[in-house]
Protein backbone atom coordinates (compact mmCIF):
# COMPACT_ATOMS: atom_id res chain seq x y z
CA UNK A 1 0.00 0.00 0.00
CA UNK A 2 2.78 2.46 0.86
CA UNK A 3 4.34 1.92 -2.37
CA UNK A 4 1.29 2.36 -4.05
CA UNK A 5 1.31 5.81 -2.78
CA UNK A 6 5.01 6.70 -3.08
CA UNK A 7 4.55 5.56 -7.03
CA UNK A 8 1.80 8.08 -7.07
CA UNK A 9 3.88 11.07 -5.59
CA UNK A 10 6.87 10.37 -6.95
CA UNK A 11 6.25 12.08 -10.30
CA UNK A 12 4.96 15.16 -8.35
CA UNK A 13 8.00 14.95 -5.80
CA UNK A 14 10.42 14.94 -8.47
CA UNK A 15 8.97 17.40 -10.86
CA UNK A 16 9.60 19.97 -7.44
CA UNK A 17 13.14 18.83 -6.92
CA UNK A 18 13.65 20.13 -10.69
CA UNK A 19 11.86 23.25 -10.17
CA UNK A 20 13.51 23.95 -6.88
CA UNK A 21 17.30 23.13 -8.73
CA UNK A 22 16.52 25.08 -11.65
CA UNK A 23 15.45 28.18 -8.94
CA UNK A 24 18.26 27.80 -6.92
CA UNK A 25 20.66 27.88 -10.39
CA UNK A 26 19.22 31.05 -12.01
CA UNK A 27 19.90 32.74 -8.20
CA UNK A 28 23.33 30.81 -7.92
CA UNK A 29 23.83 32.37 -11.53
CA UNK A 30 22.84 35.87 -10.87
CA UNK A 31 25.09 36.16 -7.42
CA UNK A 32 28.11 35.33 -9.90
CA UNK A 33 27.59 37.86 -11.93
CA UNK A 34 27.63 35.51 -14.77
CA UNK A 35 25.50 37.06 -18.10
CA UNK A 36 23.85 34.65 -20.35
CA UNK A 37 26.13 35.42 -23.51
CA UNK A 38 28.95 34.30 -21.64
CA UNK A 39 28.40 30.25 -22.05
CA UNK A 40 25.43 30.60 -24.51
CA UNK A 41 25.11 27.59 -26.55
CA UNK A 42 28.62 26.71 -25.06
CA UNK A 43 30.60 27.98 -28.01
CA UNK A 44 34.24 28.54 -28.09
CA UNK A 45 35.93 31.94 -28.99
CA UNK A 46 38.22 31.91 -32.21
CA UNK A 47 40.64 32.82 -29.60
CA UNK A 48 40.61 29.36 -27.73
CA UNK A 49 39.54 28.34 -31.53
CA UNK A 50 42.89 29.49 -32.88
CA UNK A 51 45.03 27.69 -29.25
CA UNK A 52 43.37 24.78 -29.87
CA UNK A 53 44.34 24.77 -33.99
CA UNK A 54 47.79 25.57 -32.96
CA UNK A 55 47.80 22.74 -30.28
CA UNK A 56 46.49 20.00 -32.50
CA UNK A 57 47.87 20.81 -35.55
CA UNK A 58 50.88 23.28 -35.79
CA UNK A 59 54.42 21.93 -37.01
CA UNK A 60 56.24 22.40 -34.15
CA UNK A 61 55.91 21.53 -30.32
CA UNK A 62 54.32 25.30 -28.75
CA UNK A 63 54.08 25.50 -24.79
CA UNK A 64 50.69 26.45 -25.21
CA UNK A 65 50.33 27.61 -21.57
CA UNK A 66 53.48 30.76 -22.45
CA UNK A 67 51.67 31.22 -25.41
CA UNK A 68 47.73 31.37 -23.76
CA UNK A 69 49.49 33.82 -21.33
CA UNK A 70 50.47 35.84 -23.75
CA UNK A 71 47.48 35.93 -25.65
CA UNK A 72 45.19 36.91 -22.52
CA UNK A 73 47.84 39.77 -21.60
CA UNK A 74 47.63 41.04 -25.20
CA UNK A 75 43.81 41.40 -24.23
CA UNK A 76 44.07 43.07 -21.14
CA UNK A 77 46.62 45.00 -22.80
CA UNK A 78 43.96 47.28 -24.53
CA UNK A 79 41.80 47.74 -21.53
CA UNK A 80 42.28 50.56 -18.47
CA UNK A 81 45.90 50.14 -16.57
CA UNK A 82 44.82 48.00 -13.67
CA UNK A 83 42.99 45.28 -14.98
CA UNK A 84 45.32 42.34 -15.18
CA UNK A 85 45.66 38.70 -15.77
CA UNK A 86 47.08 36.21 -13.57
CA UNK A 87 48.87 33.44 -14.65
CA UNK A 88 48.17 29.97 -11.70
CA UNK A 89 51.63 30.21 -11.19
CA UNK A 90 51.85 33.48 -9.32
CA UNK A 91 48.20 33.73 -7.80
CA UNK A 92 49.22 32.75 -4.83
CA UNK A 93 51.96 35.08 -4.07
CA UNK A 94 49.62 37.62 -5.44
CA UNK A 95 46.82 37.07 -3.15
CA UNK A 96 48.93 36.34 -0.07
CA UNK A 97 49.79 39.84 0.10
CA UNK A 98 46.16 40.94 0.40
CA UNK A 99 45.53 38.00 2.42
CA UNK A 100 47.22 39.36 5.57
CA UNK A 101 49.54 36.27 5.83
CA UNK A 102 51.90 33.09 4.36
CA UNK A 103 53.57 30.21 4.74
CA UNK A 104 56.69 29.67 5.00
CA UNK A 105 59.52 29.83 8.03
CA UNK A 106 59.32 33.38 8.64
CA UNK A 107 62.79 34.85 7.72
CA UNK A 108 63.45 37.66 5.57
CA UNK A 109 66.89 37.82 3.36
CA UNK A 110 68.71 39.52 1.11
CA UNK A 111 71.86 38.56 -1.22
CA UNK A 112 74.99 39.89 -0.67
CA UNK A 113 77.83 38.88 -2.99
CA UNK A 114 76.89 35.41 -3.76
CA UNK A 115 75.34 34.50 -0.45
CA UNK A 116 72.13 34.86 1.41
CA UNK A 117 71.72 36.78 5.02
CA UNK A 118 69.05 36.59 7.34
CA UNK A 119 68.58 40.71 7.82
CA UNK A 120 65.15 39.63 10.23
CA UNK A 121 63.51 36.63 11.80
CA UNK A 122 60.01 36.67 12.79
CA UNK A 123 59.43 36.54 16.51
CA UNK A 124 57.92 33.33 17.53
CA UNK A 125 58.01 32.77 13.91
CA UNK A 126 59.19 28.16 13.15
CA UNK A 127 62.71 30.27 12.29
CA UNK A 128 62.81 31.71 15.66
CA UNK A 129 61.79 28.89 17.48
CA UNK A 130 64.38 26.72 15.89
CA UNK A 131 67.39 29.06 16.30
CA UNK A 132 67.71 31.28 13.21
CA UNK A 133 69.33 34.63 14.00
CA UNK A 134 69.62 37.98 11.82
CA UNK A 135 73.48 37.57 10.74
CA UNK A 136 73.09 33.77 9.39
CA UNK A 137 74.26 32.89 6.19
CA UNK A 138 72.26 30.18 4.44
CA UNK A 139 74.36 27.85 2.21
CA UNK A 140 71.66 25.02 1.61
CA UNK A 141 68.23 24.29 1.12
CA UNK A 142 67.69 20.80 1.66
CA UNK A 143 70.39 19.10 -0.44
CA UNK A 144 70.92 22.28 -2.88
CA UNK A 145 72.97 24.62 -2.73
CA UNK A 146 72.17 28.27 -3.05
CA UNK A 147 75.28 30.22 -2.95
CA UNK A 148 75.45 31.75 -6.45
CA UNK A 149 75.48 35.16 -8.35
CA UNK A 150 72.74 33.94 -10.46
CA UNK A 151 70.12 32.25 -8.71
CA UNK A 152 67.43 34.58 -8.24
CA UNK A 153 65.93 35.99 -5.07
CA UNK A 154 62.42 34.83 -6.04
CA UNK A 155 63.41 31.04 -6.89
CA UNK A 156 65.11 31.10 -3.58
CA UNK A 157 62.00 32.43 -1.63
CA UNK A 158 59.63 29.65 -3.44
CA UNK A 159 62.56 26.82 -1.93
CA UNK A 160 62.10 28.15 1.26
CA UNK A 161 58.56 28.89 1.57
CA UNK A 162 55.87 25.85 1.20
CA UNK A 163 52.68 24.35 2.77
CA UNK A 164 52.54 24.94 6.54
CA UNK A 165 53.28 21.61 8.52
CA UNK A 166 55.91 20.89 5.96
CA UNK A 167 59.64 20.47 6.66
CA UNK A 168 62.90 22.02 5.00
CA UNK A 169 66.45 21.38 6.14
CA UNK A 170 68.40 24.76 6.10
CA UNK A 171 72.21 24.50 6.49
CA UNK A 172 73.30 27.64 8.21
CA UNK A 173 76.74 29.48 8.64
CA UNK A 174 77.09 31.06 11.41
CA UNK A 175 80.61 32.57 12.15
CA UNK A 176 83.55 29.22 11.16
CA UNK A 177 80.74 26.89 11.40
CA UNK A 178 77.94 25.25 9.79
CA UNK A 179 74.78 24.33 11.53
CA UNK A 180 71.54 22.42 9.79
CA UNK A 181 68.50 23.27 11.34
CA UNK A 182 65.22 20.99 10.52
CA UNK A 183 62.05 23.25 10.50
CA UNK A 184 58.24 23.08 10.65
CA UNK A 185 57.33 25.46 8.47
CA UNK A 186 54.17 27.68 9.82
CA UNK A 187 51.68 30.24 8.92
CA UNK A 188 53.56 33.71 9.11
CA UNK A 189 52.01 37.36 9.14
CA UNK A 190 52.34 39.85 7.21
CA UNK A 191 51.33 42.92 8.85
CA UNK A 192 50.14 46.37 7.13
CA UNK A 193 50.77 48.28 10.13
CA UNK A 194 54.79 49.13 10.06
CA UNK A 195 54.61 51.43 13.26
CA UNK A 196 52.60 53.17 16.31
CA UNK A 197 53.58 55.11 18.58
CA UNK A 198 53.16 58.51 20.93
CA UNK A 199 55.70 60.97 19.19
CA UNK A 200 55.56 63.41 21.59
CA UNK A 201 52.95 63.67 24.73
CA UNK A 202 48.90 63.51 22.96
CA UNK A 203 50.25 63.11 19.59
CA UNK A 204 50.21 59.42 18.28
CA UNK A 205 51.32 58.71 14.81
CA UNK A 206 50.52 55.17 13.08
CA UNK A 207 51.89 53.98 9.38
CA UNK A 208 50.65 51.43 7.46
CA UNK A 209 51.77 49.84 4.43
CA UNK A 210 48.37 48.49 2.65
CA UNK A 211 45.14 47.20 3.31
CA UNK A 212 45.17 43.95 3.56
CA UNK A 213 42.41 41.32 5.61
CA UNK A 214 44.07 42.32 8.48
CA UNK A 215 44.45 46.44 8.29
CA UNK A 216 41.34 47.40 9.72
CA UNK A 217 41.97 44.81 13.36
CA UNK A 218 45.94 46.32 13.50
CA UNK A 219 44.91 49.89 13.10
CA UNK A 220 42.07 49.60 15.92
CA UNK A 221 44.61 47.78 18.50
CA UNK A 222 47.11 50.17 17.87
CA UNK A 223 44.67 53.08 18.03
CA UNK A 224 43.24 51.54 21.85
CA UNK A 225 46.93 51.35 22.55
CA UNK A 226 47.26 55.14 21.67
CA UNK A 227 44.36 56.37 23.44
CA UNK A 228 45.08 55.03 26.68
CA UNK A 229 48.32 56.91 27.29
CA UNK A 230 46.80 59.89 26.39
CA UNK A 231 46.53 60.34 22.77
CA UNK A 232 44.19 63.28 21.33
CA UNK A 233 45.77 64.04 18.38
CA UNK A 234 46.82 61.64 15.44
CA UNK A 235 49.42 61.34 12.39
CA UNK A 236 47.96 59.00 10.13
CA UNK A 237 51.21 57.92 7.09
CA UNK A 238 49.71 56.82 4.35
CA UNK A 239 52.63 57.46 1.87
CA UNK A 240 53.79 54.94 -0.14
CA UNK A 241 50.51 52.90 1.06
CA UNK A 242 49.50 51.80 -2.89
CA UNK A 243 45.77 50.49 -1.06
CA UNK A 244 43.85 47.38 -1.07
CA UNK A 245 40.41 46.43 0.11
CA UNK A 246 37.74 48.96 0.23
CA UNK A 247 35.92 47.81 2.93
CA UNK A 248 39.01 48.05 4.81
CA UNK A 249 39.34 51.20 3.82
CA UNK A 250 35.86 52.60 4.50
CA UNK A 251 35.92 50.16 7.98
CA UNK A 252 38.89 53.29 9.35
CA UNK A 253 37.42 56.04 7.58
CA UNK A 254 34.09 55.33 9.72
CA UNK A 255 36.70 55.62 13.14
CA UNK A 256 36.97 59.17 12.02
CA UNK A 257 33.92 60.17 10.84
CA UNK A 258 30.70 60.91 12.80
CA UNK A 259 26.57 60.30 11.88
CA UNK A 260 25.87 58.52 8.35
CA UNK A 261 28.45 60.36 6.14
CA UNK A 262 29.10 59.12 2.72
CA UNK A 263 32.75 58.01 3.13
CA UNK A 264 33.06 57.16 -1.17
CA UNK A 265 31.13 55.70 -3.80
CA UNK A 266 31.86 53.10 -6.58
CA UNK A 267 29.86 53.39 -10.22
CA UNK A 268 30.66 52.19 -13.52
CA UNK A 269 28.51 50.93 -17.04
CA UNK A 270 27.60 47.59 -16.11
CA UNK A 271 27.66 48.60 -12.12
CA UNK A 272 25.08 50.56 -10.17
CA UNK A 273 26.36 53.54 -7.75
CA UNK A 274 27.06 52.05 -4.50
CA UNK A 275 27.40 53.80 -1.60
CA UNK A 276 29.45 53.55 1.57
CA UNK A 277 28.63 55.38 4.66
CA UNK A 278 30.01 55.56 8.37
CA UNK A 279 27.77 53.39 10.09
CA UNK A 280 28.86 53.57 13.48
CA UNK A 281 30.39 55.80 16.31
CA UNK A 282 33.62 56.29 15.69
CA UNK A 283 37.13 55.64 18.04
CA UNK A 284 38.83 59.20 17.13
CA UNK A 285 35.40 61.52 16.11
CA UNK A 286 36.89 64.12 17.51
CA UNK A 287 40.47 64.59 18.15
CA UNK A 288 42.84 66.39 15.61
CA UNK A 289 43.94 64.29 12.68
CA UNK A 290 46.87 64.83 9.90
CA UNK A 291 47.25 62.78 6.95
CA UNK A 292 50.61 61.79 5.30
CA UNK A 293 50.09 61.43 1.44
CA UNK A 294 52.65 61.48 -1.68
CA UNK A 295 52.96 60.22 -5.04
CA UNK A 296 52.78 56.51 -4.11
CA UNK A 297 49.66 57.01 -2.13
CA UNK A 298 46.98 55.23 -4.07
CA UNK A 299 43.29 53.42 -3.97
CA UNK A 300 41.89 52.87 -0.95
CA UNK A 301 44.49 54.91 0.23
CA UNK A 302 42.89 57.87 -1.75
CA UNK A 303 39.79 56.97 -0.31
CA UNK A 304 40.40 57.66 3.17
CA UNK A 305 42.49 60.86 2.43
CA UNK A 306 39.68 62.23 0.05
CA UNK A 307 37.00 61.47 2.81
CA UNK A 308 38.49 63.30 5.54
CA UNK A 309 39.10 65.91 3.17
CA UNK A 310 35.78 66.57 1.47
CA UNK A 311 34.72 66.77 5.06
CA UNK A 312 37.03 68.76 6.55
CA UNK A 313 37.75 66.29 8.86
CA UNK A 314 41.19 66.66 9.01
CA UNK A 315 44.37 68.29 7.02
CA UNK A 316 46.34 66.15 4.18
CA UNK A 317 50.20 67.02 3.97
CA UNK A 318 52.49 65.73 1.74
CA UNK A 319 53.12 65.47 -2.16
CA UNK A 320 49.84 64.62 -4.59
CA UNK A 321 48.70 61.44 -4.34
CA UNK A 322 48.74 58.86 -7.26
CA UNK A 323 45.54 58.94 -8.44
CA UNK A 324 44.47 55.30 -8.81
CA UNK A 325 40.57 55.55 -8.79
CA UNK A 326 39.34 52.03 -10.25
CA UNK A 327 37.63 49.38 -8.78
CA UNK A 328 38.97 45.71 -9.43
CA UNK A 329 37.08 42.64 -8.64
CA UNK A 330 38.99 39.23 -9.28
CA UNK A 331 37.21 36.41 -11.05
CA UNK A 332 39.07 32.82 -11.61
CA UNK A 333 39.45 30.72 -14.64
CA UNK A 334 38.75 27.20 -15.27
CA UNK A 335 42.69 26.21 -15.11
CA UNK A 336 43.48 28.18 -11.91
CA UNK A 337 45.09 31.74 -13.21
CA UNK A 338 42.59 34.56 -12.69
CA UNK A 339 41.48 38.12 -14.00
CA UNK A 340 41.46 41.24 -12.33
CA UNK A 341 39.29 43.36 -14.18
CA UNK A 342 37.88 47.23 -13.43
CA UNK A 343 34.50 46.97 -12.73
CA UNK A 344 33.85 51.25 -11.53
CA UNK A 345 35.47 54.26 -10.17
CA UNK A 346 35.48 55.43 -6.90
CA UNK A 347 34.06 58.68 -6.00
CA UNK A 348 35.22 60.97 -3.19
CA UNK A 349 32.01 62.67 -1.63
CA UNK A 350 31.97 66.06 -2.86
CA UNK A 351 31.87 63.76 -6.43
CA UNK A 352 35.24 63.59 -7.45
CA UNK A 353 36.68 60.95 -9.56
CA UNK A 354 40.07 59.76 -7.91
CA UNK A 355 41.66 58.27 -10.74
CA UNK A 356 44.32 60.18 -13.15
CA UNK A 357 43.69 60.14 -16.93
CA UNK A 358 44.60 57.38 -18.68
CA UNK A 359 43.63 57.77 -22.48
CA UNK A 360 47.13 58.46 -23.90
CA UNK A 361 47.73 54.30 -23.15
CA UNK A 362 49.65 52.61 -20.74
CA UNK A 363 53.07 53.83 -21.10
CA UNK A 364 52.32 57.54 -20.80
CA UNK A 365 50.07 56.30 -16.83
CA UNK A 366 52.98 54.79 -15.62
CA UNK A 367 55.25 56.94 -16.63
CA UNK A 368 53.34 59.98 -14.84
CA UNK A 369 55.48 60.16 -11.77
CA UNK A 370 58.78 60.70 -13.76
CA UNK A 371 56.84 63.58 -15.69
CA UNK A 372 55.87 64.59 -12.42
CA UNK A 373 59.29 64.90 -11.26
CA UNK A 374 60.41 66.27 -14.75
CA UNK A 375 57.54 69.06 -14.94
CA UNK A 376 58.98 70.05 -10.95
CA UNK A 377 55.78 69.16 -9.33
CA UNK A 378 57.40 67.30 -6.79
CA UNK A 379 59.17 70.06 -5.52
CA UNK A 380 56.82 72.89 -5.84
CA UNK A 381 52.76 73.31 -5.55
CA UNK A 382 52.53 75.75 -8.11
CA UNK A 383 53.90 73.19 -11.03
CA UNK A 384 51.07 70.87 -9.93
CA UNK A 385 47.84 71.14 -12.98
CA UNK A 386 44.90 69.15 -12.89
CA UNK A 387 43.42 68.52 -16.19
CA UNK A 388 40.46 70.50 -17.23
CA UNK A 389 40.44 72.04 -13.95
CA UNK A 390 37.56 69.97 -12.18
CA UNK A 391 37.16 71.61 -8.67
CA UNK A 392 34.48 70.54 -6.15
CA UNK A 393 33.46 72.09 -2.70
CA UNK A 394 34.56 70.27 0.70
CA UNK A 395 31.87 70.54 3.39
CA UNK A 396 33.14 73.58 4.42
CA UNK A 397 33.21 75.43 1.05
CA UNK A 398 36.90 74.94 0.42
CA UNK A 399 37.79 74.12 -3.06
CA UNK A 400 39.64 70.95 -4.33
CA UNK A 401 40.37 69.52 -7.29
CA UNK A 402 39.71 66.11 -9.20
CA UNK A 403 40.65 64.34 -12.23
CA UNK A 404 44.15 63.27 -10.56
CA UNK A 405 44.65 61.89 -7.38
CA UNK A 406 44.23 64.03 -3.55
CA UNK A 407 45.87 67.44 -3.32
CA UNK A 408 47.05 67.83 -0.22
CA UNK A 409 46.26 71.00 1.86
CA UNK A 410 49.66 72.04 2.60
CA UNK A 411 52.61 70.81 0.28
CA UNK A 412 55.96 69.75 0.98
CA UNK A 413 58.31 69.04 -1.62
CA UNK A 414 60.81 65.67 -2.06
CA UNK A 415 63.56 65.74 -0.50
CA UNK A 416 65.99 67.42 -3.05
CA UNK A 417 69.23 65.05 -1.97
CA UNK A 418 67.75 62.28 -3.39
CA UNK A 419 68.33 63.98 -7.17
CA UNK A 420 72.25 64.31 -5.93
CA UNK A 421 73.93 62.29 -8.90
CA UNK A 422 76.23 60.48 -6.23
CA UNK A 423 73.72 60.09 -3.79
CA UNK A 424 71.22 58.73 -6.24
CA UNK A 425 74.05 55.82 -7.32
CA UNK A 426 74.35 54.85 -3.66
CA UNK A 427 70.65 54.17 -3.18
CA UNK A 428 71.00 51.95 -6.11
CA UNK A 429 71.13 47.88 -6.37
CA UNK A 430 71.05 48.37 -2.16
CA UNK A 431 74.70 49.11 -2.24
CA UNK A 432 73.30 51.25 0.52
CA UNK A 433 71.68 48.60 2.37
CA UNK A 434 74.21 46.48 2.01
CA UNK A 435 76.93 48.50 3.67
CA UNK A 436 74.60 49.24 6.61
CA UNK A 437 73.91 45.35 7.02
CA UNK A 438 77.34 45.23 7.52
CA UNK A 439 78.26 47.53 9.48
CA UNK A 440 75.44 46.73 11.97
CA UNK A 441 76.88 43.02 12.18
CA UNK A 442 80.53 44.04 12.54
CA UNK A 443 79.41 46.51 15.41
CA UNK A 444 77.12 44.59 17.65
CA UNK A 445 78.63 46.25 20.71
CA UNK A 446 77.72 49.53 19.13
CA UNK A 447 73.88 48.70 18.26
CA UNK A 448 73.54 46.40 22.01
CA UNK A 449 73.94 49.78 24.32
CA UNK A 450 70.59 51.41 23.09
CA UNK A 451 67.79 50.20 24.45
CA UNK A 452 65.26 52.23 22.05
CA UNK A 453 65.13 53.73 18.95
CA UNK A 454 65.06 57.19 20.30
CA UNK A 455 68.10 56.04 22.26
CA UNK A 456 69.54 55.43 19.54
CA UNK A 457 68.84 58.54 17.57
CA UNK A 458 69.48 60.83 20.48
CA UNK A 459 73.03 59.09 21.61
CA UNK A 460 74.74 57.85 18.75
CA UNK A 461 75.51 61.42 17.75
CA UNK A 462 79.56 60.39 16.96
CA UNK A 463 79.23 59.04 13.07
CA UNK A 464 82.24 59.82 11.77
CA UNK A 465 83.44 56.63 11.88
CA UNK A 466 80.71 54.86 9.82
CA UNK A 467 80.69 57.93 7.79
CA UNK A 468 84.44 57.36 6.88
CA UNK A 469 83.78 53.50 6.15
CA UNK A 470 80.69 54.20 4.15
CA UNK A 471 82.87 56.71 1.87
CA UNK A 472 85.68 54.06 1.22
CA UNK A 473 83.01 51.67 0.60
CA UNK A 474 81.03 53.67 -2.20
CA UNK A 475 84.42 54.78 -3.73
CA UNK A 476 84.78 51.03 -4.82
CA UNK A 477 81.93 51.93 -7.58
CA UNK A 478 83.41 55.20 -8.25
CA UNK A 479 80.75 57.23 -5.96
CA UNK A 480 82.60 60.14 -4.76
CA UNK A 481 80.99 61.19 -1.42
CA UNK A 482 83.10 63.42 0.17
CA UNK A 483 82.22 65.97 -2.87
CA UNK A 484 78.64 65.70 -1.68
CA UNK A 485 77.23 68.85 0.02
CA UNK A 486 76.83 68.95 3.51
CA UNK A 487 73.30 68.84 3.65
CA UNK A 488 73.60 66.09 1.46
CA UNK A 489 76.12 64.39 4.17
CA UNK A 490 73.41 65.16 7.00
CA UNK A 491 70.85 63.66 4.82
CA UNK A 492 72.68 60.22 4.42
CA UNK A 493 73.75 60.43 7.78
CA UNK A 494 70.18 60.40 9.00
CA UNK A 495 68.94 57.74 6.97
CA UNK A 496 72.06 55.20 8.48
CA UNK A 497 70.32 55.81 11.81
CA UNK A 498 66.85 54.81 10.61
CA UNK A 499 67.99 52.31 8.63
CA UNK A 500 69.88 50.79 11.78
CA UNK A 501 67.27 51.44 13.96
CA UNK A 502 65.50 48.76 11.09
CA UNK A 503 67.59 45.86 11.47
CA UNK A 504 67.40 46.40 14.94
CA UNK A 505 63.60 47.00 15.73
CA UNK A 506 62.42 46.44 12.05
CA UNK A 507 60.20 49.20 10.36
CA UNK A 508 58.76 50.78 14.01
CA UNK A 509 62.62 51.54 14.81
CA UNK A 510 63.01 53.11 11.45
CA UNK A 511 59.95 55.36 11.69
CA UNK A 512 60.70 56.44 15.35
CA UNK A 513 64.51 57.18 14.02
CA UNK A 514 63.42 58.95 10.71
CA UNK A 515 60.63 60.73 12.03
CA UNK A 516 62.83 63.19 13.68
CA UNK A 517 64.06 64.11 10.93
CA UNK A 518 61.42 64.05 7.82
CA UNK A 519 60.43 67.47 6.58
CA UNK A 520 56.60 66.04 6.30
CA UNK A 521 56.11 64.59 9.65
CA UNK A 522 57.80 67.67 11.38
CA UNK A 523 55.29 69.81 9.35
CA UNK A 524 51.87 67.17 10.34
CA UNK A 525 53.93 68.04 14.01
CA UNK A 526 53.50 71.84 13.38
CA UNK A 527 49.74 71.50 11.98
CA UNK A 528 49.02 69.63 15.18
CA UNK A 529 50.83 72.23 17.96
CA UNK A 530 48.88 74.72 16.44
Amino acid sequence: MRNKKLQVWLPLILSVVMVAGMFFGFKLHQQTGSRDGFFKQNRKSALQEALDLIRDRYVDVVKMDSLQNDAMNDVMSHLDPHSVFIPASNLDEMNEDLAGNFEGIGVEFNIFEDTVHVIYVVPNGPGDKAGLKIGDRIIKVDTTSIVSKILPSAEIRRMIRGKGGTKVSLSVARGNEVIVYNIARGRIPLPSLDASYMIEPGMGFIKLNKFSETTYAEFMRAMEELLAKGMNRLILDLRGNGGGFITQAVNIADEFLDGEKLIVYTQGTNIKRQDYKAQKEGIFEKGKLVILVDELTASASEIVAGAIQDWDRGTIVGRRSFGKGLVQEQYQLSDGSAVRLTVARYFTPSNRSIQRPYDQGKKIYMEDLNNRYEHGELLTADSIHFKNDQSFKTSGGRTVYGGGGIMPDLFVPIDTSLFTKSVTRLYLDGRFNNFIYKYYINHPEKFNQFRSPSELAGKYQDMSESWNQLVVYALKDSIYLNRIPESDKKSIQERMKAYMARLKWRMQGYYEVYNQYDPVVIKAREVLSK
